[in-house]
């Protein structure tokens, strides 16, 4: 299959790991799954391939040091743990690494860190120069100052940026499920595994059920959205379960475990990818099947002609998402209107705007300059 090859040559790797992989049930760290999964990771990098950790688990570390036995509900508790399990989390890491001679570095994002272009482009540096110097950059979000991240809990996300950020050829994500399914498998029992998933269809976002754990926060559905960015971006991705011996080292060598997601063929440049999956999405734009074809096949800006709805709350300037008509995802750009005002414009051809608008008219709703297809 075309994704298990795309993991068997991969070079560059992300490789994700949640809290449910990485705590007990009752919330403290699961060492002997740590100590194997540096193990693997450390044996990769040992064949002369490139691998970044993303890994959760600081409130899951902050909880076990401060003898808490469940995860408080406020903001403010969560990043007071969040700081206090880093340094544990990053301790235990570095200990491991270096018993089997790799060196660690330690990388703190935010959502910020993406939304501004200059934050991520030096956050693109730094990660290459640590790779170039030979070291496995571990990375989390900023729970500690991050009121957002704290709120989302999205490492999923997180790690299929990383990979764009970097270029790279594969992010695994270890989850506490085998991949997706065909239906959930704790509900059904005739669920069946789906291998590869060439496509990301509206049927397969719809398979995407809520989260899996009590201690992970992030559930399929951002497992699916982290596989569209990725695989836009030129990357092959991978879910696996996390428990599962060898798992990294089965995946790359092309074993049919897990569900993967092939890559597209082009990697998209830096801005390009920062303009499609750093930015926050404020809202959705639909448009009909004329429009759809020409974006596809054309490369189009997106004019108001074949805008048939829009919803969110979005201003001009803000990053949308284009959905065809089916309901699939098929770009996403900044937007030259506001909501209300595109309201006004869908459906009609450019040369009414004098009619219906007052002051600066741009001929595009999203140019094809600031637009990146997602299909």
């Amino acid at each position: 299959m075309q994704g298990r090859q795309g993991l068997q040559e991969a070079q560059r790797i992300v490789v994700k790991v949640g809290s449910s992989t990485l705590a007990h049930r009752t919330g403290k760290l699961n060492l002997y799954r740590i100590e194997q999964l540096v193990r693997e990771i450390a044996d990769i990098a040992n064949q002369g391939k490139e691998v970044l950790f993303v890994s959760s688990g600081a409130q899951a570390a902050g909880m076990g040091h401060l003898g808490l036995r469940q995860k408080p509900s406020s903001i403010a508790e969560k990043q007071v743990i969040a700081a206090c399990g880093q340094g544990v989390l990053m301790h235990i890491y570095e200990k491991l690494f270096a018993e089997y001679g790799q060196v660690v570095g330690q990388v703190l994002l935010t959502r910020e860190n993406a939304m501004r272009h200059n934050q991520y482009q030096h956050s693109r540096t730094a990660l290459l120069t640590m790779l170039s110097m030979g070291i496995i950059p571990i990375i989390n979000e900023n729970d500690a100052v991050a009121v957002d991240e704290i709120k989302i809990g999205d490492n999923d996300n997180l790690s299929a940026m990383v990979a764009t950020l970097v270029d790279a050829d594969a992010l695994v994500i270890l989850s506490d499920i085998e991949g997706l399914y065909t239906a959930n498998p704790t509900t059904h029992a005739d669920a069946k595994l789906i291998h590869e998933i060439p496509d990301i269809t509206p049927a397969v976002e719809q398979l995407a059920g809520g989260a899996g754990s009590a201690i992970g926060t992030g559930g399929m559905a951002t497992k699916i959205e982290a596989a569209k960015v990725a695989t836009s971006a030129g990357v092959t991705m991978a879910i696996a379960k996390g428990s599962r011996p060898h798992v990294l080292r089965d995946l790359l060598l092309g074993k049919e475990i897990g569900t993967v997601f092939p890559a597209r063929e082009a990697h998209l440049k830096v801005r390009k990818s920062w303009l499609a999956f750093g930015k926050d999405l404020r809202g959705d734009i639909c448009v009909d099947a004329g429009c759809e074809r020409a974006m596809r096949d054309q490369g189009s800006s997106l004019l108001a002609a074949g805008i048939t709805g829009c919803e969110g709350d979005f201003a001009a300037g803000n990053t949308v998402r284009v959905l065809g008509a089916s309901g699939q995802e098929i770009a996403r750009g900044i937007v030259n209107y506001d909501i209300e005002t595109l309201k006004k414009l869908m459906g009609h051809q450019t040369g009414e705007f004098p009619q219906l608008l007052q002051g600066e008219i741009k001929e595009e709703v999203i140019h094809r300059d600031n637009m990146v297809l997602m299909v």
